[in-house]
């Protein structure tokens, strides 16, 4: 026990920053030659600090192979704890430059298009107004999913996202989720298609047109294939599918195709492609677009920012209006 002591009490000249960097880089690389070229530093250089390492732990962190490196078990412990560390310095040295100056820094963000396309835009648009020194770095993750790699990787701070059922307590154990709000489920045409003037539609007479639909395991997907069935019709032939918004708002904007649009990113593009939504009421569940974190993982304070304006428009989004700046 007393050794026990001793070692936490000399922890910090066990291990320096430097050495944990490079462990971190040869992890990323998989390979000792491509972390020293990208650290800028000999290849023995790398190794001697890796072999101190596993010196300092009595284990082995790293297997040896002639096509490169590969973490064992004792390395892969040690990585999760050395991302979460150098993140948390990370975030340190943000709150440092927030309270340095306020309303400043940078978040970077998750997002699958068809809410980019949308409710993100708000979001964008209320945050630039309101801080305009906070800047965005907006990747694109793949719908539907919860497995959000990235997030995992604390290389995003959080991930906007569709969920596919209600209750946020079924998301995987690593996330926390805050549903914003609902979003629904439109089925839409071009302002030139002759639907678009019908003032009461049936399903039913839908079937053979043109359509663009997501695929048949996404939510959307689903709910139209049973809405054809529940009328007794058969799942239109004749579709593209695709989750693109871009493809679907061109294509609708001709007035030949008919399609599916969240009601958030129909409320941005309506007017610029002339869209407009058809008199047809979809029965479907609730659609919760939700911002998920990492869980016991704080948000720096520039983050925060950005979730106080998600909360905004997200309490107008369902009343068409725009909240003030």
């Amino acid at each position: 026990m007393a050794s026990h002591i001793r070692w936490e009490k000399n922890i910090g000249r066990r291990f320096q920053l430097r050495e944990l960097h490079v462990f971190f880089t040869v992890a990323g690389c998989g390979s000792m030659a491509r972390a020293a070229a990208e650290l800028g530093i000999t290849q023995p250089s790398v190794s001697a600090v890796i072999a101190g390492l596993e010196t300092s732990l009595g284990v082995r962190l790293f297997d040896r192979g002639p096509g490169g490196v590969e973490l064992t078990p004792f390395g892969r412990a040690l990585l999760s704890r050395v991302q979460a560390a150098f993140d948390e310095l990370r975030l340190g040295v943000k709150d440092i430059e927030f309270l340095r100056e306020p309303a400043a820094g940078e978040v970077n963000i998750g997002c699958p298009e068809s809410i980019s396309a949308g409710f993100l835009s708000g979001v964008i648009d209320l945050l630039s107004q309101r801080y305009p020194r906070v800047s965005l770095v907006v990747a694109s993750i793949d719908t539907p999913t919860l497995d959000f790699r990235e997030l995992g990787e604390r290389k995003l701070d959080l991930v906007l996202a569709r969920l596919a059922t209600p209750d946020p307590k079924n998301l995987p154990a690593d996330y926390t989720a805050e549903i914003l709000f609902n979003d629904r489920l439109c089925i839409v045409a071009g302002r030139d298609s002759p639907w678009a003037r019908r003032r009461k539609i049936d399903i039913a007479e839908l079937a053979n047109e043109r359509w663009i639909i997501s695929p048949s395991d996404s939510p959307g997907g689903s709910w139209m294939a049973e809405a054809f069935r529940m009328r007794g019709v058969k799942f239109p032939e004749r579709c593209v599918t695709t989750y693109s918004v871009h493809i679907r708002n061109n294509l609708l904007a001709t007035g030949r195709f008919i399609g599916t649009m969240p009601e958030s990113a129909l409320d941005w593009t309506a007017a610029r492609f002339g869209l407009k939504r058809l008199s047809f009421e979809l029965i479907a569940p609730p659609w919760p677009i939700a911002v998920v974190t990492l869980r016991n993982r704080i948000l720096s304070p520039v983050a925060n920012l950005f979730l106080d304006c998600a909360r905004a428009v997200a309490k107008t989004a369902n009343q068409g209006e725009r909240p003030q700046p």
